[in-house]
């Protein structure tokens, strides 16, 4: 049995009729619709502009926080993409996902170590080692981006290093604000 486009049909014996039969017949209408496509381009456009100018060439490797205000450097690096540590003046966090309470960490001095610190980093470790485990060129390097506010105190930013260590992360990269390229321009000369 051949396939047919749906709709009216007449009965066989009305098909060659000419009352019944072309009646049907004219009132046939065209099964070719067109799409316009114009709305859908313009969307198109608007999504792939909207794209470009979120885009950024370096990589957002830091998540500036509200609450944690960077030390300034005059001379320093540009960080890598590593997990984050991320210290403020109340928490410990990790990539987005809090870990300790400073508060806590303070009443508990007598370990060095942060479990729930060393434990999330373990998993990232992991994370890394599962995604290039069929990369052989690709090497563990233990690199953390440690991102602590002007006013920790240091036995909290020690405790979080030493975590860190006893993790796997030996690589210890701390992020700061740029101060240099802003002196360079006030002390260039003609620069009044």
């Amino acid at each position: 049995m051949p396939i047919v486009t749906p709709g009216k049909r007449p009965a066989k014996r009305f098909e060659k009729s000419k009352i019944l039969g072309g009646k049907i017949q004219r009132g046939k209408k065209a099964t070719n619709t067109e799409l316009n496509v114009i709305p859908m381009v313009d969307m198109m456009t608007m999504l792939v502009i909207f794209l470009l100018q979120q885009f950024s060439s370096t990589g957002e490797v830091l998540y500036m926080q509200k609450d944690i205000q960077l030390p300034d450097a005059r001379h320093g690096q540009t960080i890598e993409i590593a997990p984050v540590v991320a210290i403020s003046g109340s928490q410990i966090v990790v990539t987005g996902e809090k870990v300790a309470d400073v508060a806590d960490l303070d009443r508990d001095s007598g370990y060095l170590n942060i479990p729930g610190l060393e434990e999330r980093l373990r998993d990232e470790k992991k994370r890394w080692e599962y995604l290039h485990q069929n990369d052989v060129e690709k090497k563990w390097d233990g690199q953390v981006n440690i991102q602590a506010d002007k006013g920790v105190p240091f036995r909290i930013v020690k405790r979080v290093m030493y975590s860190c260590g006893v993790a796997g992360y030996f690589s210890l990269n701390f992020a700061t604000l740029d101060l240099g390229g802003a002196e360079a321009q006030q002390k260039a000369p003609g620069a009044g």
